[in-house]
């Protein structure tokens, strides 16, 4: 009783009692969602021990400060794997490209109308970045759509593959080697392109494993994300066909 007298000299109160459940009474809220407040500041404290600001929904069933932690320290982990990668340099459309057209078509199969990347921008050990100029020449706008011309989603990531086939051909060291689809995972199309669009098309590799290879794959337009797939292909020589 002790203990609860100066409880409620604490808060102010004439009385204060425990009911059974362990529950304090005669207590009123500051908010009528309180307990909801409290668990939400809970949740943003504990993920800022991450260490660095999180840009997304965060939705949380029944949290608490333990789950909570583990969860940031996964996010933590993760944004140590992410710093140590490099990234492409900003497109610099003036600047002399990598890999022309000519000698894109050196290393890829591919030909009209099926060639979909003009040029090779960026090139490391794990990325490349392509460039593919969208126009209303292209074969596939007379049927999609004659009305609306909408660049095809699958050739968005064909365009993607073909970017991926020039860094695998290069890695190889056999430029005549043909990219073979073996899987696309989590294909996301965000915006339509539409003829006169530029698709930059960022691409990384994520697991190389003999002539099988993993990779991510990002296009945009303008800056804006427009499509995005995980990919794994085979990189083939004429005679393995």
């Amino acid at each position: 009783q002790e203990e609860l007298d100066h409880l409620a000299e604490l808060f102010n109160k004439p009385k204060i009692k425990v009911r059974p459940e362990g529950i304090l009474n005669n207590l009123d809220l500051y908010f009528s969602n309180e307990p909801a407040r409290h668990k939400l500041l809970d949740v943003i404290g504990d993920l800022a021990l991450a260490g660095a600001r999180i840009k997304g929904k965060i939705i949380a069933t029944r949290p608490g400060h333990h789950a909570n932690t583990e969860m940031a320290k996964i996010l933590r982990k993760l944004i140590k794997s992410e710093q140590g990668k490099p990234l492409p340099p900003v497109y610099d459309p003036n600047a002399e490209p990598l890999f022309d057209i000519n000698e894109i078509m050196r290393r890829l199969p591919h030909r009209h109308p099926f060639l979909l990347v003009d040029k090779i921008t960026y090139m490391d050990k794990w990325m490349v970045t392509g460039i593919k100029n969208v126009t209303m020449n292209e074969a596939f706008f007379a049927g999609h759509y004659p009305d609306e011309p909408v660049m095809p989603g699958v050739l968005q990531l064909e365009a993607m593959a073909q970017t991926a086939g020039v860094l695998l051909n290069r890695i190889a060291g056999d430029a005549k080697g043909v990219p073979y689809f073996m899987a696309i995972d989590n294909a996301r199309f965000r915006k339509v392109v539409k003829p006169g669009d530029q698709l930059r098309l960022e691409i990384e590799i994520t697991t190389l494993r003999s002539k099988v290879a993993k990779f991510q794959g990002k296009a945009y337009v303008d800056g804006v994300l427009v499509s995005e797939a995980e990919m794994m292909c085979m990189l083939a020589k004429e005679s393995e066909k």
